[in-house]
């Protein structure tokens, strides 16, 4: 005779809970917007209540903020070039663009909630982009700056070069029911992201000169 087991449903961490509420309300910001978001309909895409949810985020503002946060802490974890393995140009912006690709594909999402925001005029993240991004984009301009004093890339501006980098990597994300139309396929696949990525990095390291 079979012994009747007494375990329980494990229970979700803290973290879980928090990074499972964030992503459906990444689903809900994309598809719906700021205003048109609901904390009801956030609550209920993650299979939670909503007095659940006000639990670990009080306020749809307080948890549209966060949303914003977590997709560029992510963004800033891949793209730091000083965090790129290697210590060549070719080896670390080809880091980088990989890694922005892949958070493309991870959070395509997050990515049009932050692309939506930018063009409202980021009111509730420029605080953010000025504390956060900004201070890394230096740094890596600073770096960048150094290689073309070395002779080891071409004279480029580096700010254009990152603007460039943002944009062809995040349209993956942005615009994926654009490029899904023009490929024929009903959602972009792994190989999609890895043939944007060697494209990308051809192209770029190419033209940056970098042997």
């Amino acid at each position: 005779m079979g012994t009747k087991s007494n375990s329980k449903p494990k229970r979700r961490s803290r973290e879980e809970t928090e990074i499972m509420i964030l992503m459906a309300a990444e689903d809900i910001f994309a598809k719906q917007g700021f205003q048109g978001a609901s904390i009801d309909a956030i609550a209920e895409h993650g299979g939670l209540s909503k007095q659940n949810l006000l639990y670990y985020f009080p306020s749809k503002d307080i948890l549209y903020q966060k949303v914003l946060e977590n997709i560029l802490e992510l963004w800033l974890e891949k793209m730091a070039l000083l965090s790129q393995r290697g210590d060549d140009p070719k080896s670390m912006i080809s880091g980088y663009i990989r890694g922005k690709i892949a958070i493309s594909q991870s959070h395509p999402n997050g990515s049009k909630v932050f692309a939506n925001e930018i063009i409202q005029g980021a009111p509730k993240l420029k605080g953010y982009l000025i504390s956060h991004v900004l201070p890394q984009l230096e740094e890596d301009v600073a770096l960048v700056n150094q290689w073309i004093s070395e002779g080891r890339m071409a004279q480029v501006d580096p700010y254009h070069l990152f603007f460039m980098i943002w944009a062809a990597t995040q349209t993956y994300a942005d615009f994926s029911v654009q490029i899904e139309l023009a490929l024929k396929k009903p959602q972009l696949e792994q190989s999609d992201f890895e043939q944007a990525s060697d494209f990308l990095i051809n192209i770029i390291v190419r033209g940056l000169g970098i042997k």
